[in-house]
């Protein structure tokens, strides 16, 4: 496995890991995490793939956005990624906030995704739910919000050693990154809603059953929007589902990754 800054187009540096060698398979991560929180899917997928996993705009490695980004500036940033890794049409998968960066991608720019993957994505929030995420999006800005509440959604109790890493990341990212990716996500949920059914390449939707924010419910919807769309709902599992149950994400991947193409 091997880490490198990619020099985009603006002149930003975005820190990948990459390993492995074939069709190349770009992975972005949810508010918070790093590349790293992609271990278990780099580790498998990369035995007959190009794995390429980037840490978001000011998170690890990667410089920030300027000025107040909302989540199409997400979305373009994610296409100078792919424009600057220079292998063509890539297939994304992403995990929660960075499902929403993958959905916009597919939309935006189906030139550069040959199939999407949403994980732990979220889809018209009940105005309770937005109003929730909207909070902490302020408490973040402040400098005032815990860890704690989050990891209790992401992870089961038996989850403590994942949960223990995942706390480890959130603490040490870095805080206006993390603030103003928060509020791109927390106001994301409906900026492409209406528009999945463009997205013509595979798409996989999948979430756990305990996910209380990325629900089944929404995870249907979005699957049924898109021609070529299927669900996965893995049992059991929360949020940070990929880490939780790492082989049964993997194989939902690698069936996606080999889905035969069809004429949507």
């Amino acid at each position: 496995m091997m880490s490198r800054t990619l020099r985009l187009s603006d002149g930003l540096g975005t820190r990948v890991i990459e390993a492995g060698a074939g069709a190349p398979v770009l992975l972005i991560h949810g508010v918070g995490m790093r590349a790293e929180a992609w271990g278990p899917q780099i580790a498998a997928l990369s035995r007959d793939h190009h794995v390429i996993a980037v840490d978001m705009p000011g998170h690890g490695g990667s410089d920030p956005l300027p000025g107040a980004p909302r989540l199409p500036d997400y979305v373009a940033w994610a296409a100078r990624v792919i424009q600057a890794l220079g292998l063509g049409p890539v297939a994304v998968a992403g995990h929660s906030m960075g499902s929403l960066i993958t959905a916009g991608l597919a939309v935006d720019h189906p030139d550069l995704v040959s199939r999407a993957a949403i994980l732990n994505g979220v889809h018209r929030r009940t105005p309770d739910a937005r109003a929730a995420v909207l909070a902490r999006a302020a408490e973040i800005a402040a400098g005032r919000a815990g860890i704690e509440g989050p990891l209790d959604r992401w992870f089961a109790p038996g989850d403590s050693a994942l949960r223990d890493q995942v706390a480890d990341w959130l603490r040490t990212v870095p805080q206006a990154g993390y603030a103003a990716a928060y509020l791109a996500f927390a106001e994301g949920d409906s900026v492409y809603a209406d528009r999945l059914g463009e997205i013509r390449c595979p798409l996989l939707v999948l979430t756990g059953d305990g996910d209380a924010n990325s629900t089944p419910e929404m995870t249907r919807t979005m699957a049924a929007m898109a021609p070529l769309g299927r669900a996965a709902v893995i049992t059991g599992h929360r949020h940070m589902v990929n880490l939780t149950a790492p082989e049964a994400v993997t194989n939902a991947l690698r069936a996606w990754l080999t889905e035969e193409k069809a004429t949507a």
